[in-house]
């Protein structure tokens, strides 16, 4: 990790274009991630996909604390954000997966991008931070596109699953708002690897029950299945580094906006190469989301440098 820091120059333009770039693959990455298992959803139980993927992920990150003498085992990690984040992954992966599969790659991306808009809901409501009012009308904007995207009736939500899938989609928006928040709240001295590996391990509990609950019978995969499964794990290991490593480069404030352009490689797979079709309610909710979560995440920095100066300033 401190390596690919250290490649990049030490001026904060540099560095801020460097982050953005490699926020910006990683969504492409993410996307790319997300189309190999919708499309391995087709031969391949969604149980056995996640429950695979997260023990291919858990033991990637064994080997990596291996290596780097971290300890994955720590009393700290009984703290109760921390248990509820891992408990928020379970329903995410769970949810997120299920709608990903009944729903179009382009919806089901759309919106779960409106989770930040619950986080700075939440963070209000349950951490106390100050939300004025111009941040909760971005956030009951960006809801109301959410509810133009999922509107019932549209093409998107035809077919038989669509009402599940519907549901499970703002399930796992819920949930991956929780997450974060938790998150948020996690104790100091948590380290990222650990965070990771907890939450690929929680993947495993999430194939269990999707196992169970869909009462679907294990298939044994292809050889090229099985190379579509490594490949989709090597993205997902692969980018979730690489996140990591964009958010430690460049200024969050700079960085985190572009966690949007991964609606641009969704809806560009989902069109391009799934054949979903795009209408324009669904494009004007998207633009409300995008608009609102844009305008929350600048807004939010705006008042965190504002703060960071007013406490840097002399005493008069």
């Amino acid at each position: 990790m401190t390596a690919g820091i250290e490649a990049v120059p030490d001026r904060p333009a540099a560095r801020n274009l460097a982050g953005s770039l490699l926020m910006v693959a990683t969504m492409a990455g993410f996307a790319v991630e997300d189309l190999l298992i919708k499309l391995l959803a087709a031969t391949v139980p969604i149980g056995q996909i996640v429950l695979v993927l997260g023990i291919g992920g858990s033991a990637v990150f064994v080997a990596i604390a291996r290596l780097r003498g971290e300890r994955l085992l720590d009393r700290r990690l009984l703290a109760r954000p921390v248990l509820m984040r891992n408990a928020a992954e379970v329903v995410s992966n769970g949810a997120g997966v299920t709608a990903l599969v009944l729903l179009p790659l382009s919806l089901i991306s759309s919106v779960l991008q409106a989770a930040p808009l619950l986080v700075a809901a939440g963070a209000a409501l349950f951490l106390g931070e100050r939300v004025g009012w111009r941040r909760w009308t971005a956030i009951g904007i960006g809801l109301s596109g959410v509810l133009l995207i999922l509107r019932p009736g549209s093409a998107a939500l035809d077919g038989a699953g669509s009402a599940l899938g519907l549901w499970c989609a703002i399930l796992a928006m819920v949930a991956v708002a929780c997450r974060d928040l938790a998150t948020r709240a996690t104790p100091p001295g948590i380290t990222t690897l650990q965070l990771a590996f907890w939450g690929y391990a929680a993947s495993i509990l999430t194939g269990i029950v999707l196992t169970v609950l869909r009462q679907e019978p294990w298939v044994w995969p292809s050889l090229g299945t099985w190379a579509v499964l490594l490949v989709a794990q090597a993205l997902g290991i692969t980018f979730y580094y690489t996140l990591t490593l964009a958010l430690m480069i460049g200024e969050s404030s700079v960085v985190v906006p572009f966690r949007y352009s991964r609606l641009v490689f969704a809806l560009a797979l989902g069109v391009g190469v799934l054949g979903e079709t795009v209408d324009g309610w669904m494009l004007l909710g998207l633009l409300l989301v995008t608009g609102s979560g844009l305008y929350t995440l600048l807004r939010e920095a705006r008042l965190r440098r504002a703060g960071a100066i007013q406490r840097s300033a002399p005493p008069v």
